[in-house]
């Protein structure tokens, strides 16, 4: 009994070194993230620019995260993480040689930040499957809340950081500053790895019928599948506020302000995440995840309404106050009823088909706001005498209106989710053919 409880101490701990080293790591991508983003908008003026440089940073790793998810499940998951932390950080030096030979052109960025996801995708599938690998089940919903604190860091500290060294540097600063950060995580990897039996590669089956094996997974577990695909248009709308959130705050403050901003309703995760990490959810996780969802979408479309800095701040920091109690419980459903050995592959494939959303909305929402809903509510604009007369008129308010649509469409998705019985069954064990 000694010798069980003290390995799952020891775990537990290691989970924690390894989790530092990704919070590291999501300071240093959220720098990279917010300046970059800033830059773009900057030189451009157009949402869709920076939509572009934002979907390039994704699309890579997010469409190459099936095959890491295969590697995940074959060979050592800490040295795929050591190799996706270390790579990626060729796309950031790529960026930084190009600004300092010069003002870098949209396609260089947009080359730079594809070379660095292409890489990054061999990160997350091994860290999510490490984690399993790490703790015990009773512990999944204390650690998701501790993961989503770093996962928060990008939003929490790296902009108000970020902000204030644009205010007295560049972009480039912030570039230099990421690099190093790999530098430290990658360290803080190789020291879980060395406590820990290396993880025998299995060369009995193809990478196709790896990956086919995942697919199964989760296609034949109706309950996950269904969710999955629910999570996909969730994504859709939640993808609509992050491509949009900073072009609608640059039409009427600075980096700076925006900076301070996003720190300030970032923190709103950071509260409800801890809160989890020392009270976690034990029942009722559909319950959970679809009235904190559609809370999310109420406050998505006040984060839109206007621009009025005190009800951005109360709305923003109310919206990330939820993510929480929704990620956990998503988690919690997923990951208790897909099988260890095939988490990997799992994980990489729901990351796929849950994030086709963010796909779509950082492909289309730059373009709407841009060439269709900014037209509408500018001075003369064919909605400026109706609902700008409610929401406001400006080059920022055709970006609200969309990001306000969102939000509804948002809470409309999240009642459909409650009564979607295949979910309902996850979690009462119905409908499980893998882990039963």
């Amino acid at each position: 009994m000694e010798e069980a409880m003290s390995k799952r101490g020891k775990s537990f701990g290691k989970f924690l070194l390894l989790w530092s080293g990704q919070l590291i790591s999501a300071i240093g991508s959220g720098l990279t993230s917010f300046g970059l983003g800033i830059h773009v908008f900057q030189q451009t003026g157009k949402a869709s620019a920076m939509a572009l440089v934002t979907l390039l940073a994704f699309l890579p790793s997010l469409l190459l995260g099936a095959f890491a998810g295969v590697l995940a499940d074959r060979y050592d998951r800490r040295l795929l993480m050591v190799l996706g932390d270390g790579l990626s950080a060729l796309g950031l030096v790529f960026i930084l040689l190009c600004m300092l030979g010069g003002e870098a052109q949209l396609w260089q960025i947009c080359v730079g930040v594809t070379l660095s996801s292409v890489f990054s995708s061999l990160l997350e599938p091994a860290y999510r499957a490490t984690v399993t690998d790490l703790l015990t089940e009773e512990q999944y919903t204390k650690a998701s809340g501790l993961v989503q604190v770093a996962g928060s860091a990008k939003f929490l500290i790296s902009p108000v950081i970020a902000g204030f060294l644009l205010t007295v540097s560049d972009v480039k600063l912030l570039l230099v500053l990421d690099i190093c950060t790999i530098f430290v995580t990658v360290i803080t990897t190789l020291a879980v790895r060395s406590g820990l039996a290396s993880k025998a590669s299995e060369q009995t089956k193809s990478f196709i019928r790896e990956f086919k094996d995942g697919w199964s997974a989760v296609s034949e577990n109706r309950g996950v599948f269904v969710l999955v695909i629910m999570t996909s248009v969730l994504t859709l709308f939640l993808g609509v506020i992050e491509t949009l959130s900073i072009p609608m705050l640059l039409a009427f403050t600075d980096s700076s302000a925006v900076g301070t901003l996003e720190t300030i309703v970032a923190s709103g995760m950071l509260v409800s995440s801890v809160l989890l990490g020392f009270l976690p959810i034990k029942k009722d996780y559909v319950k959970i995840l679809s009235i904190s969802l559609f809370c999310v979408g109420v406050f998505m479309a006040g984060f839109g309404f206007r621009e009025n800095m005190v009800l951005i701040c109360i709305s923003g920091f109310l919206f990330f106050a939820m993510m929480p109690f929704a990620n956990a419980s998503l988690d919690f459903l997923v990951r208790t009823n897909l099988d260890n050995s095939v988490q990997g592959r799992a994980w990489a494939l729901i990351g796929i088909l849950s994030q086709l959303g963010f796909v779509a909305a950082y492909a289309f929402s730059g373009l709407l706001a841009d060439y269709v809903f900014t037209p509408l509510l500018v001075e003369g604009g064919l909605l400026a005498d109706s609902v700008g007369k409610i929401i406001g008129t400006g080059s920022g308010r055709g970006t609200g209106l969309l990001i306000i649509i969102a939000g509804m469409l948002l809470c409309m998705t999240s009642i459909l989710l409650y009564h979607l019985k295949p979910v309902k069954k996850l979690e009462y064990g119905g409908d499980l053919c893998i882990t039963e």
